[in-house]
C-alpha cells in the first residue's frame, strides 16, 4: 500500500508528517495540493475517510476564513467544501489516505493508525 499525502512543503507539520512516513518505509505519493486543489467532490470523500465535518478541515486562521466570513453557522458542508476547492489554503493539513482511511497529520503521529 502506497499512501497518499496532500502536503504542503512550506508547513513544518506536513514536512514532519512526510518524512515520518519515509522514516517508516513508505514512499508516498505526494499530492501538493495547492498547486493541484482537490475538487469539492474528493474533499467530500476526503471528510468520509476523515469521519469529519467541513469545518473540521478549514484553517480558521487563515485570512480568507474571516473574508469571506466562513464563520457564519449557516454555511452548508457543500458550501465549504466548494470554498475549500476554490481557496486551497483554507484545507488543513496533511491528509494522509491509505486505501479506504485517511488521517489528519495533527500530530504527524496521528496517521500511523491507518498505517497497521
Amino acid at each position: 500500500m502506497q499512501p497518499i499525502i496532500y502536503h504542503n512543503p512550506k508547513c513544518a507539520t506536513s514536512r514532519a508528517t512526510l518524512k515520518l512516513l519515509r522514516d517508516r518505509g513508505y514512499d508516498p505519493t505526494i499530492i501538493e495540493y495547492l498547486k493541484t486543489p482537490p475538487s469539492a467532490e474528493e474533499l467530500a470523500k476526503l471528510l468520509t475517510q476523515l469521519g469529519r465535518t467541513a469545518r473540521d478541515l478549514m484553517r480558521r486562521k487563515e485570512p480568507e476564513y474571516r473574508s469571506l466570513a466562513l464563520d457564519d453557522e449557516r454555511l452548508s458542508a457543500t458550501a465549504l467544501l466548494r470554498t475549500i476547492a476554490r481557496h486551497p489554503r483554507l484545507m488543513e493539513r496533511p491528509i494522509v489516505v491509505a486505501g479506504r482511511k485517511a488521517a489528519l497529520g495533527r500530530p504527524p503521529e496521528a496517521v500511523l493508525k491507518i498505517l497497521e
